[in-house]
């Protein structure tokens, strides 16, 4: 296969300026906001309420049982057909929030569990409520089990952006996809696509390893 290198360098600062404003933003956007629905669907599996209880593992089931790629079709092809149009971006947000919170709610349910009973206890015994105990004892240490799980979920996220260039969302493969349809250099294109996303993953990583390692200083050994 002949490289045409000129390509590669001439389409390298599209691509990876495709990542920088479209896929990561929308990696961030999603992540927080699925973060945040799946501290409240893990909040619901544990409640004492069986209703909410129930709902809560129903969604987890549903989400964790369909593709990820179906999802986002429901959103952006399938709700119009009931008078429900949403734009590409905020379509692609919502269904990557709606997913990740699937998968992090089960995350964040077994660290709040894994943090011993005698802390609720602790909390109690101090005259704090329910709810201050959870929100300053029991999710701050919580919150350093889930950060390993949770730091791979974004990764994962960051790699599966790339289904939104199937709604036109322009990010890193969508800028790839277009340079190599003017080109028809496919494997090039893509090949560089897949590098850059690599690049970013790995930076990910290490931030994730150096994170983990600022939180171990306060775990006792």
């Amino acid at each position: 296969m002949n490289v045409d290198w000129e390509l590669v360098r001439t389409s390298l600062w599209p691509i990876v300026q495709g990542g920088l404003t479209g896929t990561i933003p929308l990696s961030l956007a999603s992540f927080a906001l699925g973060l945040v629905l799946a501290l409240v669907v893990a909040l619901m599996r544990l409640s004492g309420s069986a209703i909410l209880a129930g709902i809560a593992r129903a969604y987890v089931s549903v989400i964790r049982g369909t593709p990820l790629l179906v999802q986002l079709f429901v959103i952006f092809f399938g709700l119009p057909s009931i008078g429900v149009v949403i734009d590409p971006w905020p379509s692609a947000i919502i269904a990557f929030s709606l997913n990740v919170a699937g998968y992090a709610a089960e995350i964040i349910r077994a660290a709040i569990l894994s943090v011993p009973k005698g802390q609720w206890e602790a909390g109690h015994t101090i005259g704090m409520s329910p709810a201050l105990t959870l929100r300053r004892v029991i999710l701050p240490q919580a919150a350093r089990v889930s950060v390993p799980p949770l730091s791979n979920s974004f990764i994962s996220l960051v790699k599966d952006t790339s289904l939104a260039s199937l709604i036109l969302v322009t990010e890193l493969f969508r800028q790839a996809q277009e340079i190599a349809a003017f080109s028809q250099e496919f494997m090039v294109l893509y090949l560089e696509a897949a590098a850059v996303y690599w690049v970013f993953c790995l930076v990910l990583s290490a931030g994730q390893t150096r994170l983990e390692r600022r939180l171990d200083r306060y775990v006792a050994h």
